[in-house]
Formats: C-alpha cells, sequence, structure tokens
C-alpha cells in the first residue's frame, strides 16, 4: 500500500495503528442515538420488494440523480432479482437513467475479475441491461499498486456528485456479539468524521467473505479462492459516509446461515448508548453496527429467523 503525495490535498489521513483513515478535518460530523425501529418481514423475496419500493419512493420524493450506495453478500439478492427482471423492460428505464451506483467496500489486492469480487457478483445479480442503462458505476478499485490514490478519488468522485442518497447496509457479526457495518471492524479506529478507510483483513474475515458468496450462489474457481484468500486488506466506506447519508435501508436475511448474527443483532438493540459524544464513538469504535442507530432516517427490514 503506498502513499498519496497528491498536491491538491482534499481529504486528510490518519494511522491508527495498522489501520488508514480518510477524513475531512474541517467537516466534523455530529452523532447521537436516535430512534430505530425495525420491519420482520416473511420472506426474502418481501424484503427485497420493500428495499425497490424504497428506491422508488426515494426517487418520486426527490427530483434529480440518485447516488446509491449497494450492499454486497446475501442481503440484497432478491431486491437485484426483481432490479434484474424490470431492466429487460423499460418499465423503470427513466429511474435507471438517474442511477450513479457505487460499492461500498472491497477486498485487495484483488484482480477485479475474480469471482469472490463484488463488481463480479453485482454483475451477475444485476445483469447487463441494468449497467448498460445506469447513468455511472464506480467499484472500489483492487487491482492497483497505490490503493490510497485509488481510494481517494473514489471518494472524491463520490463526494463531487452530492453524496450518499440511499445507502444500503447489511449487518455483519463480529466477536463477543460485535457487529460490523460495511467492514468496519471493532476496534480498528474508526471516528465519526471517517469517510473510508483501507484496513487489515483477518483470516476469518475471508473465510465469512468466502462462504456468503458460496452460499449465495456464486460459482468460485480454485485460482479465485485462492486469490481471495491471500487478500490482506479491506476497502470500506466509513462511519461518516454512513451517517452523511441521506436515507439508510438496512436488511438482514441471512441468519440462517450466519447464526452469530441473532446474538449480535440483540446486542446492537439492547446496547445503552452514551449521551457523551466521546463515549458515544468508543462504543461505536468497539461495536461499528451501533451506527445504525445514530442516524435519523433508516429503513430495517429483516426476517423472522433472525429472532429464532
Amino acid at each position: 500500500m503506498s502513499v498519496r503525495t497528491s498536491s491538491k490535498k482534499i481529504l486528510d489521513r490518519r494511522l491508527e495503528a495498522t489501520n488508514l483513515w480518510l477524513f475531512h478535518p474541517d467537516m466534523p460530523i455530529a452523532a447521537q442515538p436516535s430512534p430505530f425501529k425495525y420491519n420482520v418481514l416473511d420472506t426474502e423475496d418481501a424484503v427485497g420488494r420493500a428495499m425497490f419500493d424504497e428506491l422508488i419512493r426515494y426517487s418520486n420524493q426527490n427530483l434529480g440523480d440518485i447516488v446509491v450506495v449497494l450492499l454486497g453478500g446475501r442481503g440484497g439478492q432478491a431486491m437485484y432479482r426483481l432490479i434484474n427482471k424490470l431492466a429487460a423492460t423499460n418499465e423503470i428505464d427513466d429511474l435507471l437513467g438517474r442511477l450513479h451506483v457505487f460499492t461500498q467496500d472491497a477486498l485487495a489486492p484483488m484482480r477485479m475479475n475474480n469471482a469472490l469480487s463484488f463488481v463480479r457478483d453485482f454483475e451477475r445479480l444485476l445483469g447487463e441491461n441494468f449497467f448498460k442503462k445506469i447513468k455511472s458505476f464506480t467499484p472500489m478499485l483492487t487491482e492497483t499498486d497505490d490503493l490510497e490514490n485509488e481510494l481517494t478519488k473514489y471518494v472524491e468522485k463520490l463526494e463531487s456528485l452530492g453524496g450518499i442518497d440511499l445507502f444500503l447496509l447489511g449487518f455483519g457479526p463480529e466477536a463477543n456479539a460485535a457487529s460490523h457495518l460495511c467492514y468496519i471492524k471493532p476496534g480498528s479506529g474508526a471516528k465519526f468524521d471517517d469517510i473510508a478507510g483501507i484496513i487489515p483483513i483477518s483470516s476469518t474475515m475471508l473465510e465469512h467473505h468466502i462462504s456468503k458468496f458460496k452460499i449465495g450462489g456464486s460459482t468460485v474457481s480454485a485460482e479465485d479462492e485462492s486469490e481471495c484468500r491471500s487478500a490482506t486488506h479491506i476497502l470500506t466506506l466509513g462511519p461518516g459516509a454512513i451517517l452523511g447519508a441521506k436515507r439508510i435501508v438496512q436488511s438482514i436475511v441471512d441468519a440462517a446461515t450466519a447464526p452469530a448474527k441473532r446474538e449480535s443483532f440483540r446486542k446492537m438493540l439492547d446496547t445503552e448508548l452514551s449521551d457523551d459524544p466521546e463515549k458515544l464513538e468508543e462504543q461505536t469504535g468497539d461495536n461499528p453496527g451501533l451506527l445504525i442507530r445514530l442516524h435519523t432516517n433508516v429503513g430495517a427490514y429483516v426476517l423472522p429467523d433472525l429472532f429464532a
């Protein structure tokens, strides 16, 4: 991982142990506990329809282009299959023509055409018509010798479009019933104003990533799996990107295959959040899944098996 040396320093950088975070020093983000409600739906397809309805509702309420951050893994797959079918017609062409689509995290270094890349999975699920009709698609580039420079350019493009309108989020389990959003890991030093980061990856996270792709239906070659297991870092959007999004749509549909999410979700719900900003930041640093409870505009959709 090389160091960015551009003289036009839009983002500042901070090292927390082996974790690198990009932030705006002159744009602190305030965060405080907010009411959090979730909707329990019967099926994964129903969750996918609810997520799609969120996109339609947002597009009807807001004129102009829409910046959407896609969710990887199981959480968004039912929605993506629905969009794939509609994109084969002209039914949602006007909407698709307004979308600037971004990815939210990635393993690196890794070839962009690796089957375990979120980009390949999005292409498989959303289909060729979707990518032909949207206004732009911007992934995190992982096939590079300069991860920091590429991540900086990614953030700058995201912000040049006015920031995130709809942030599709999942929910990942961590040790001690903690949790992650995007790939913001507990103890990675993430602060509220961090927009994006590059953090070391653990073997546990690699196993979780590979497992969810295989369960989700991806065909993975031995070569792709070997390269993925050699990844050393995670590129991820940070707390500042989550808290700065205009609307968050969260889905949790895979507790049956990832049962640790049940205890993590319960801890996220039951944790008493501090009113002190510094202590609150410590709490979310130890358990990043708590960030969802600091956003004032969230639609969350889960399946009953999350409480089995």
